[in-house]
């Protein structure tokens, strides 16, 4: 049976909290794992990890050079460089923490390349999520699946204008802004374009609401998302009494 719209959204929102509260790098790992086989089962693969680089490579990246370099609390030293230091501590904290990072994102991914954009509006709707933040989330929900094909056609613009990614980190950052601005304006401009249209069709609008979409939920998902977010909520009260688990 088909998951219904706000099922599939406890579900992910539920994953991430959870694994970010754990902290646990096998967890994290298996998320990871189960995220991108559900992709490759559910043929949204060519379309979802395109994105999920995009947005996992430069944040890994970051945090393998601020925590592998500049660990503290590191005492294992593997090679030096002036204050730069790589050690075994600080490497270990950056590879748990881009491994929390990425299954909260690729969760997050998998929800929005695999919901139905206007199942998901009508189930809002039928809860009395309306207003600017029901708006909002519909028309930014409907941009994501198109963030692969966007960065493709900015880098193949910046390309055909002379940029050449050579080698070297200097090189590869300042083509990465070259990209991440304008897909971040465009990103913006998109979505403040489709929130108007939405408004327009009376989405933001008071008072009774007749939906011609019918998204059936039955019972037992009402249940399951009840207990999802009673995992998330225990997770995070966990986390929070006890701040060294997982570290």
């Amino acid at each position: 049976m088909r998951l219904h719209p706000l099922t599939s959204l406890a579900a992910a929102g539920s994953t991430a909290v959870i694994t970010t509260a754990a902290a646990y790098l096998p967890l994290s790992l298996a998320v990871c794992a189960a995220a991108v086989g559900l992709a490759f089962a559910g043929g949204k693969a060519d379309r979802m990890l395109p994105a999920a680089a995009a947005v996992l490579v430069p944040l890994g990246l970051s945090l393998l050079v601020l925590h592998g370099l500049f660990f503290p609390e590191g005492v294992t030293v593997l090679a030096e460089w002036g204050p730069a230091r790589v050690t075994s501590e600080g490497l270990h904290f950056a590879v748990e923490r881009v491994a929390q990072l990425s299954a909260a994102v690729l969760a997050l991914l998998l929800f929005s390349f695999s919901v139905s954009v206007p199942d998901l509006v009508a189930a809002l709707s039928s809860r009395g999520v309306t207003g600017r933040f029901g708006y909002v989330l519909a028309s930014t929900l409907t941009l994501l699946p198109a963030i692969s094909a966007r960065v493709r056609r900015i880098r193949q613009a910046q390309e055909s204008r002379g940029l050449v990614v050579r080698r070297g980190w200097t090189h590869r950052v300042f083509a990465f802004r070259l990209q991440a601005v304008p897909l971040v304006l465009s990103l913006v401009e998109e979505a403040a374009t489709r929130a108007q249209a939405l408004e327009a069709r009376g989405f933001s609008g008071q008072g009774p609401r007749t939906s011609y979409r019918e998204v059936l939920d039955p019972p037992f998902q009402r249940i399951a998302r009840v207990v999802l977010l009673v995992a998330a909520v225990a997770a995070i009260a966990a986390r929070l009494w006890f701040p060294t688990a997982g570290v």
